[in-house]
């Protein structure tokens, strides 16, 4: 199994515990967490492509987070609908979980605009660094071995002699 898969899933699991024994950032565990872990292990890893989806559902969960807070109708969610449709084609994300953190706010009732927004920078930010962590170890694994190979292959060649 790949070990990002492991890394994804001690995240979620972590981050689950956190949550749950920490009354304070409950707010950093959300469904669609799980959902962004996928999205990122299942492409190329870039910095940058992963980072404008996180500013995108940042700023999702914001504007989200402002509308509900000012107006809980159906007009407030159909505006943030919208909106987080418009963040995802404008920006070209091709991250369908941003429209799902757009939603969040409309069943987790944040008692003020900034919670949600910063847990999910916190959540997701602290996912992309860890991915991070393990794209730079396998990168640094995979040098030494070829390192290793060159050596054994250099020795084999020195012995053949």
């Amino acid at each position: 199994m790949n070990v990002k898969i492991w890394i994804i899933c001690f995240y979620l699991m972590v981050i689950y515990w956190i949550s749950r024994h920490i009354p304070d950032v409950r707010a950093i565990f959300f469904p669609t967490l799980g959902a962004f872990s996928y999205l990122f292990i299942s492409r190329a890893f870039s910095v940058k492509e992963f980072g404008k989806m996180i500013a995108g559902a940042a700023v999702a969960s914001l504007v989200s987070s402002a509308l509900f807070l000012s107006h809980t109708g159906l007009l407030s969610l159909l505006l943030a609908s919208l909106f987080a449709i418009l963040i995802i084609r404008k920006f070209h994300l091709n991250a369908p979980p941003v429209l799902a953190i757009a939603l969040i706010p409309y069943f987790a009732e944040p008692a003020q605009v900034w919670t949600f927004p910063l847990a999910v920078l916190a959540s997701l930010g602290g996912l992309l660094l860890l991915l991070s962590i393990a794209e730079v170890a396998q990168v640094v694994f995979l040098r030494s071995d070829l390192r290793l190979l060159k050596k054994k292959g250099q020795s084999m060649e020195s012995g053949n002699s």
